[in-house]
């Protein structure tokens, strides 16, 4: 009997940095950052150690890579979210929603993002806190183009309490106390409160 030898498939840089990525928040969420190994994430991929250092220079850089990746990715989808609005109250609700959902549907990075992605030098936090910053800034120009008459401090600080909010609401989801609020009810739970204060004032 003829042996038929099955090519392997080769994956471009792009795409092996992907596969490490996925394995890597599935192992960090999995195990915590500091018990998780580089072997572990390897063996995950299906390559050697070498590989993932060759990628991302350390442990701390493939998380910090996770972060990097979420960060972008929540971006995208609140953006996306916002620009199909048809008026300012539906693309704050939108973009709550899209948060939400992402959260949802990536709980492993969510974990990794808000309860381990603390290092000894402070990267992470640093990394997590940009997280924070760049959503901050994305509300506050929404928020702008709705109500310029508000001044920026003013606007910055409603986006630093919008935030906040979908933060903590987002923590409260994931204990036994919201465990049972779905995303579409956390987004009008918030809108409850936000909208009608910002309508409030407006008028």
């Amino acid at each position: 009997m003829t042996s038929i030898n099955t090519p392997r498939k080769r994956f471009t840089r792009a795409e092996r940095a992907r596969q490490i990525l996925d394995a890597a928040v599935a192992v960090f969420a999995e195990r915590g950052f500091h018990a998780a190994s580089m072997d572990a994430v390897a063996m995950r991929v299906g390559v050697t150690k070498p590989v993932l250092y060759d990628h991302f220079g350390s442990k701390e850089g493939l998380l910090l890579g996770c972060v990097a990746r979420a960060r972008e990715e929540l971006l995208e989808v609140t953006s996306t979210a916002a620009a199909a609005a048809t008026s300012p109250e539906d693309m704050l609700r939108l973009g709550f929603r899209a948060f939400f959902d992402y959260l949802d549907s990536n709980a492993p990075a969510w974990t990794l993002l808000y309860q381990e992605a603390s290092l000894p030098t402070g990267e992470g936090a640093d990394s997590l806190e940009g997280i924070r910053a760049q959503q901050t800034d994305f509300i506050a120009t929404m928020l702008a183009a709705q109500a310029p008459e508000a001044g920026s401090v003013r606007v910055q600080a409603w986006a630093q309490v919008m935030v906040g909010a979908c933060e903590r609401l987002a923590l409260w989801r994931r204990g036994a106390a919201g465990a049972g609020v779905s995303a579409e009810q956390a987004t009008e739970y918030l809108m409850d409160l936000v909208w009608t204060g910002l309508a409030g004032l407006k008028r």
